[in-house]
């Protein structure tokens, strides 16, 4: 007879990076049939650059090279911020936010397990900020008539920025689908026509092309919470104070603010939701943490989406959640075995 104590042994973390990086495996997929080969080409600059980033870092802090650079977790930032960034972006881009990811907010503060801030959302923050008109060039997808770029195409303008003759970028770019809906409020005081446009369908209730990507990370995050890789509390409390502060404000003025649906599934929501928010590193510990945790950045969200200056808030709102992740933790730890609780009579 088999009897207590009972010891889970842990996973070992190659075995969950190799977990997360199989369930960005089918939003890639969509990503490559969406805007083509590109993504691809910054996912292979970005873990070069890590890798190469974390060897020097390593060796200059006289640590083995080995067991850091096969555990994945450089791999993993790698790829999301990779697929943060614009598909046909400079290749001076991911590789300058994936360094700034690794030496400084990874390195800087002592290496995995150390580092206060997301390194991911650290990278893209600083290049969202210095570079704003960059990264906001986003090519249109490749179903649309007026993109047609090949896989040479899309080569040559992340490495040398040219395009075929005849072509410029402005006639293949297209603003995303959260830039639109900001820039027609700011020039139109309404929505108007353009959720009826050609960048959404369902009547503007999801975004059309970002929607499948936005689906297949949901895929991969149910994945890994059934495999027990990531805790529950985060993902569905950062859902649920996106999605029902943006329900609330839908409901009080549709022709101002844009439905749950299209907050939940446009911009990074699903990818922050499932693979961002859930770093247990720069999160909270505690259970009632973690869902406090997860709802004040899906609000935090929503409001620099409506009322801040960039079309998308998540990278923001995770750092600035980074920061009282260890308040957050010191006031919802669970009583002591055995002693009392403040307040509990004698």
């Amino acid at each position: 007879m088999i009897t207590s104590p009972f010891f889970v042994k842990p996973t070992p973390l190659q075995v969950v990076m190799l977990k997360v990086a199989a369930a960005l495996l089918p939003a890639i997929a969509v990503y490559v049939h969406v805007f083509g080969i590109g993504i691809l080409v910054q996912l292979a600059l970005a873990t070069a650059t890590a890798l190469a980033t974390e060897a020097a870092c390593l060796k200059l802090r006289k640590y083995p090279l080995k067991p850091f650079l096969t555990d994945g977790s450089a791999i993993v930032t790698a790829w999301l911020l990779a697929l943060s960034m614009p598909p046909l972006g400079g290749w001076w881009m991911v590789v300058l936010a994936t360094f700034i990811a690794i030496a400084l907010a990874k390195h800087l503060y002592g290496g995995l397990g150390q580092n206060p801030f997301n390194p991911a959302m650290i990278g893209f923050a600083v290049m969202i900020v210095s570079f704003p008109a960059q990264m906001s060039r986003w090519v249109a997808p490749l179903a649309l008539p007026a993109v047609d770029l090949d896989a040479g195409d899309q080569l040559a303008y992340i490495f040398t920025g040219s395009l075929p003759d005849g072509l410029s970028f402005d006639a293949i770019a297209s603003a995303t689908p959260l830039d639109t809906v900001k820039t027609a409020l700011i020039q139109h005081g309404n929505l108007g026509e353009v959720l009826h446009g050609l960048l959404f369908s369902s009547g503007g209730m999801l975004p059309s092309q970002m929607g499948w990507i936005a689906l297949a990370y949901l895929a991969g995050g149910l994945y890994l919470l059934f495999s027990r890789i990531i805790p529950w509390q985060t993902p569905l409390s950062f859902l649920a104070g996106l999605g029902v502060l943006a329900g609330g404000m839908y409901a009080y003025d549709p022709n101002h603010y844009t439905s749950p649906l299209f907050h939940l599934f446009g911009g990074a929501a699903m990818l922050g939701a499932f693979f961002i928010v859930t770093d247990p590193v720069t999160g909270p510990t505690t259970p009632r943490g973690r869902l406090i945790y997860g709802a004040l950045i899906g609000i935090l969200t929503y409001c620099i989406r409506v009322y801040g200056g960039y079309p998308d808030g998540v990278a923001f709102a995770v750092i600035i959640m980074n920061i009282a992740a260890p308040f957050i933790d010191q006031y919802t730890q669970p009583a002591v075995f055995g002693r009392k609780t403040k307040g509990a009579k004698a």
